[in-house]
């Protein structure tokens, strides 16, 4: 199977543009699963939840419709991040997206900074969905420092883990490495470069968007300024198989009736 990402900076508020920039970049790429970063479409140091709303969708607009266009060009499942809106709320959400329209949706879960502000607490439980008969799941961003939300995907029988991410943090990349060596599972971890400055938010994004292997293993790493696509082939029937040893099952081993949950 093959499994990638697009690393880029999207301008803020720039849909098209930033349409535009993810459709150059995969210019001739075929791929299984492709991710792209959170919010890819829209920037993310929003100002006032007005202004998140004002470039928020329901699922089936602009931004669906041109990741069903990438999956057709691409041959591929897309996963991506963008703003929902269900009513009067506002949700970080990602989208699994084929060329017959949305597979699935998933609304992060724990809200990093000022998106306490602008958008509720994801409100779903972490569902996984089939990509070519592969199970893949998906997180987003901060949910990389809750061991909980891959642990609950790969329960799930998730093989490989989309991680939609627009990290500033240090730790995270390091920390993907943890998650998919104590779940067995692959990764996808899409961040975005560039510094966004807006009122008195300044991030600068990390880059180093990688493939992560059920061992730990970096497959392949982006640097952290430079726009990129990057793939690896990978054998997801190896996150199927749990044991450490002979002795020794992640799941089976896992003693529940004296974890505090």
């Amino acid at each position: 199977m093959r499994i990638g990402f697009v690393q880029f900076g999207p301008v803020f508020g720039e849909k098209q543009i930033n349409f535009i920039s993810v459709e150059t970049l995969l210019e001739g790429c075929k791929a299984d699963l492709i991710v792209l970063p959170e919010l890819f479409a829209t920037g993310y140091a929003f100002q006032s939840k007005e202004e998140a709303a004002s470039h928020s969708e329901v699922p089936g607009e602009e931004t669906s419709l041109f990741l069903k266009h990438i999956a057709g060009i691409c041959n591929a499942t897309i996963v991506a991040g963008f703003i929902e809106r269900e009513n009067t709320d506002l949700y970080n959400s990602a989208m699994m997206v084929d060329t017959s329209g949305i597979i699935g949706i998933y609304r992060k879960l724990p809200l990093f900074t000022k998106e306490n502000l602008w958008f509720s607490p994801g409100n779903r439980v972490p569902r996984v969905f089939k990509v070519k008969g592969v199970k893949v799941g998906i997180m987003i961003c901060f949910d990389w420092i809750f061991p909980e939300t891959c642990r609950t995907l790969a329960l799930g029988g998730a093989q490989i883990v989309a991680h939609p991410s627009n990290l500033v943090l240090p730790w995270a990349q390091q920390a993907m490495i943890t998650r998919c060596l104590e779940n067995r599972v692959f990764a996808v971890t899409a961040n975005r470069i560039g510094r966004e400055q807006r009122g008195e938010d300044d991030f600068t994004f990390t880059g180093q968007s990688q493939v992560t292997g059920v061992r730990g293993e970096v497959l392949t790493l982006a640097d952290d300024d430079t726009a990129c696509v990057l793939m690896a082939g990978i054998d997801p029937e190896q996150a199927t198989d749990k044991s450490v040893n002979q002795y020794n099952n992640l799941f089976a081993d896992r003693r529940n009736n004296f974890y505090i949950l």
